[in-house]
């Protein structure tokens, strides 16, 4: 989603653009989620939440959503509705496949299969190639030694090639190199494909009691990101979830814990069931990097070389926040900047 925005943006400036795509569909893993755009009603509250952020970044997304909200939906990306189903955020909830129809036109010359390999040397770069989430490697290497055992909840070409090309030129890693978004997904044998990856998710640890062997977890977040990159660093990155029975009817936005419950059972999950609890073996599911390229108020890594969305690291490092919102701001603000 960055990099089309970017591209999109440069081009409504008057430049002339390439988009090199390595996937064979534009769109990234913005395609694969479920289209929520938001932001904190807050800001205190964001630097609450990702208080080891940049409080910079942090800033410019605050201030510039909502009207990349509106620039997103006059290129024809079809809103699906304004609620975001939480109090604490405002912003609107996409069609992705949408969404990437109007910025694949706005962007023009997207090239599929096409990895960037090298930083060209006559004209500015923005790298937006979607975080390192799909590089085993570089994922134990950063964030869990069980990173072989953790469920791509993403595309498979966000492998850190912006990351690498862009230390490459000079510049740094940012803050969160450790951390991960993502979500608690049914433990194998559960069969989960790309178009599950929003219905599956078991997003009720609030609600149950959080364990794997004799080991437990509290969340204290609203996201539960904590959750999950708990479960990301134990044995298989699988952890267990026992539910009282008369907590299957809490909601969690449209969905009651019943639902996910009998979801992840549909899918071939471990799910066990007696006259007073529920419990469900889950699995990590990592879906995008926190860290990556430190950038500075203008997306800025290195002389001419710009990062936006998973690329440019730390910008809800310490918690959660939206990356569709950090990919919509940070991949204009980049094509701004590298035209200036």
């Amino acid at each position: 989603m960055a990099g089309l925005c970017a591209a999109a943006r440069a081009r409504e400036l008057g430049a002339d653009v390439l988009v090199l795509e390595k996937g064979d569909r534009a769109g990234g893993s913005m395609r694969l989620s479920s289209g929520l755009v938001w932001r904190h009603v807050d800001f205190e509250r964001f630097r609450s939440d990702c208080p080891d952020g940049d409080p910079a970044l942090q800033r410019l997304i605050f201030d510039r959503l909502d009207d990349g909200l509106g620039w997103l939906e006059s290129l024809g990306a079809p809103v699906v509705t304004r609620d975001t189903g939480n109090p604490l955020t405002r912003g609107a909830k996409f069609d992705p496949d949408g969404v990437t129809r109007a910025l694949t036109a706005a962007a023009g010359n997207v090239r599929l299969g096409e990895p960037l390999r090298e930083l060209p040397g006559d004209a500015p770069v923005v790298l937006a190639t979607g975080g390192f989430q799909a590089d085993t490697e570089l994922v134990r290497e950063h964030v869990t030694p069980e990173a072989e055992h953790l469920l791509l909840r993403a595309n498979p070409w966000s492998a850190g090639d912006g990351l690498r090309l862009g230390l490459k030129a000079g510049g740094a890693t940012s803050a969160g190199m450790a951390e991960f978004y993502g979500r608690n997904m049914p433990a194998p044998p559960a069969r989960v494909t790309e178009s599950d990856f929003v219905a599956l998710a078991q997003l009720y640890a609030r609600h149950a009691t959080v364990f794997a062997d004799d080991r437990e977890f509290t969340t204290r977040t609203w996201s539960e990101v904590d959750a999950v990159q708990w479960t990301a660093r134990q044995p298989r990155a699988q952890a267990s979830y026992r539910v009282p029975n008369e907590r299957l009817s809490e909601r969690v936005r449209e969905r009651t814990v019943a639902d996910m419950v009998s979801a992840a059972e549909a899918a071939g999950a471990p799910v066990e069931r007696t006259d007073s609890d529920v419990t469900v073996t889950v699995r990590a599911g990592i879906t995008t990097t926190v860290g990556g390229l430190a950038i500075d108020s203008s997306c800025r890594v290195a002389d001419g070389v710009f990062a936006a969305g998973a690329d440019a690291g730390g910008v809800m490092a310490g918690g959660y926040s939206s990356g569709l919102a950090a990919a919509l701001v940070l991949g204009r603000v980049a094509a701004e900047e590298a035209l200036a």
